[in-house]
């Protein structure tokens, strides 16, 4: 029996429609996947619409800082809130406190140094850390592992008080000594190394407890990227002669320095921007430059939550405020585009193979 031929025009040797119209352009989107593009699309777009306007409202309320500073909010040491009772004067058509005055100096610099001295002590132990983590029976390291994770869950206010109370007058009391009587007889750096050590409220104490937050981010990432590095790599170069240090050393670091260096970054950021835990052991010296290792100082995090209370009457002490998170944001962003560069570069970089090369 003869098999009816489809017609375009319908009638019985049609092929039936199904019913609602499921061969429309939803359906087809539906089906195509469309709902996870675009929420994909969404995720991608968004974080970069937040960013550029934050960058925007930073940049609208720090107008009137700006045009009253100038490039003296850069260059200046004096963070001064005028009288706030006295009679209001007029600058550039500006309304405001008698004697006000926005020096970011010591709070940019603060910055820098202490989130310097946290990746100068955080890095070499979490890259020491990761590596034994790593080499430990699996059990064991998930142990420690969970207690390294532990630690980058404890609030930061709860590290700031423990770095008030506990680490800064031992610090005070047994490593600054011990750190002045050695690096300060150093001709050159009896400046910085050689001052009286304080109270343990400044400078060495704020790194310190950056470094205690930022180990382990560092550490945590190192740990995952070095159990990535292929066995037969490692032991392919123990079989050339390299003794175990030489392992690490020219194939483990190497293979993974383009994710080590994302990690660094990772805690750097956070260093960057720590607030509570700094501000209670920084010593909130506003006009003070971190020229000493342990005097006290401030950074541009611990500026604003200490003092914004103070400040949120005065519009023009808002926009210096405001001045000085667009200067934070600043920082933060050259440091990831220098970082993004470094990990291009560094990821490109060939392998050494056999001792000595």
């Amino acid at each position: 029996m003869a098999v009816p031929a489809l017609r375009r025009g319908g009638g019985a040797g049609s092929r039936p429609r199904r019913p609602g119209g499921t061969t429309s352009s939803l359906g087809r989107w539906l089906r195509g996947g469309g709902p996870i593009r675009a929420v994909g699309l969404a995720g991608a777009v968004v974080p970069g619409l937040v960013l550029i306007g934050l960058l925007v409202e930073l940049i609208i309320k720090a107008i009137p800082a700006i045009g009253y500073s100038g490039l003296h909010f850069l260059t200046s040491s004096t963070w001064n809130f005028g009288s706030q009772y006295g009679t209001p004067v007029t600058t550039n058509g500006l309304v405001h406190a008698p004697g006000e005055e926005f020096g970011a100096l010591p709070q940019i610099l603060g910055t820098l140094a202490t989130s310097a001295i946290a990746l100068i002590i955080a890095v070499p132990v979490s890259l020491g850390a990761a590596l034994l983590i790593a080499e430990l029976p699996r059990r064991l390291a998930g142990i420690v592992g969970g207690f390294l994770e532990l630690l980058a869950g404890v609030p930061s206010v709860l590290i700031g008080l423990w770095g008030a109370l506990t680490l800064g007058p031992i610090v005070a009391a047994h490593v600054s000594p011990l750190i002045a009587d050695t690096l300060g007889r150093v001709p050159g750096l009896t400046g910085f190394f050689g001052q009286s050590t304080g109270n343990g409220q400044g400078l060495f104490t704020s790194g310190l407890v950056l470094a205690v937050m930022v180990i382990p981010i560092i550490a945590s990432t190192s740990r995952d990227l070095i159990r990535g590095v292929p066995v037969l790599t490692q032991e392919g170069a123990v079989a050339l002669g390299m003794s175990d240090l030489e392992c690490v050393r020219k194939v483990t670091l190497p293979w993974i320095a383009s994710g080590i260096l994302g990690a660094v970054v990772l805690g750097l950021g956070r260093a960057l921007g720590e607030t509570i835990a700094v501000a209670m052991v920084c010593g909130v010296a506003l006009s003070s430059l971190p020229t000493n290792l342990y005097g006290a100082m401030i950074t541009i995090a611990a500026n604003i939550i200490q003092n914004l209370e103070t400040a949120i009457t005065d519009p023009l002490d808002i926009s210096a405020f405001a001045e000085l998170a667009l200067a934070l944001m600043v920082i933060t962003l050259l440091t990831n585009v220098v970082a993004t560069l470094l990990v291009r570069r560094v990821s490109g970089t060939a392998l050494p193979v056999g001792r000595g090369l």
